[in-house]
């Protein structure tokens, strides 16, 4: 299978998976370990097998939630990693960012045009995975999860790094005005992070001008936040990955569908 490494030094692996070298039909095609986007069970389960065999781990050791698009983060323990695997499921489902310090397990979010953050602290050897949609972004999920590991494990945001992985560029994130009123609400500095575009489908009426559209700029948006929580700005990789301009390597739901496969961005520690 295909992984896109990231680079957070030598006790931590990161990675985004991409579309190649698993067993998916169709939009699935071929490597989606997700199982809440409509692929079948089977194909899912030996996805997994095939991922947890790179990473040299157990696929039980792979953990995800069922995301909402809300600011809930859930710390994963070494008891959690004992629960029965319903019980651990149900414990960190609802949520859209994981945190932990236990080594040799890899967690992780799914995205198909959101944006996967990755956290990684080398002082006290913990890391974050988190998802940001819109909806995520515009909640300040990123800032979040920084606070969270500042209170769990005295991470100073000075010392992280960060990766901002493959999501919706701002070419491609087209959004209606009210998306773009609820980034203007929370106080986002517009004149950064939207411009507007030429409508991206349907056609203008002929004899009128044609109609322009918010496009916000998601990515720059966590890395803001990501900044403004502490961490310098040299410390963060944006891999500057389109899913929607590269669905043939990355799953995109604007592209595909929701029913579609997802990538998984996911970090261990060693």
């Amino acid at each position: 299978m295909t992984l896109h490494e990231y680079c957070l030094g030598d006790t931590v692996y990161a990675f985004s998976t991409m579309r190649q070298g698993g067993v998916g039909k169709g939009n699935y095609a071929s490597f989606n370990i997700n199982r809440y986007c409509g692929d079948s069970e089977e194909n899912i389960a030996r996805n997994l097998e095939i991922l947890a065999d790179t990473l040299n781990i157990a696929p039980l050791s792979i953990i995800y939630p069922r995301q909402v698009h809300g600011t809930v983060y859930k710390r994963i323990t070494k008891d959690c990693i004992s629960l029965p695997t319903a019980e651990r499921q149900s414990m960190i489902d609802g949520s859209d960012a994981l945190i932990t310090d236990v080594e040799n397990i890899c967690i992780g979010v799914s995205t198909a045009d959101c944006i996967p953050i990755l956290l990684y602290d080398p002082e006290h050897h913990c890391a974050a995975a988190i998802h940001a949609g819109w909806r995520g972004t515009v909640r300040r999920m990123a800032q979040i999860a920084v606070a969270a590991m500042c209170d769990n494990f005295s991470s100073k945001p000075e010392m992280l790094r960060a990766v901002i992985g493959p999501g919706i560029s701002l070419e491609a994130f087209e959004v209606g005005d009210e998306v773009y009123y609820e980034f203007l609400k929370e106080r986002f500095p517009m004149e950064e992070i939207a411009r507007r575009f030429p409508l991206m489908h349907g056609t203008a009426d002929s004899e009128s001008q044609t109609m322009m559209k918010w496009h916000i700029d998601l990515p720059a948006c966590n890395r803001l936040q990501l900044i403004a929580s502490g961490i310098p700005a040299s410390n963060i990789y944006s891999s500057g990955i389109c899913t929607y301009a590269s669905c043939d390597a990355f799953f995109s739901a604007r592209r595909l569908g929701t029913d579609s496969g997802r990538i998984f961005t996911g970090i261990i520690l060693k």
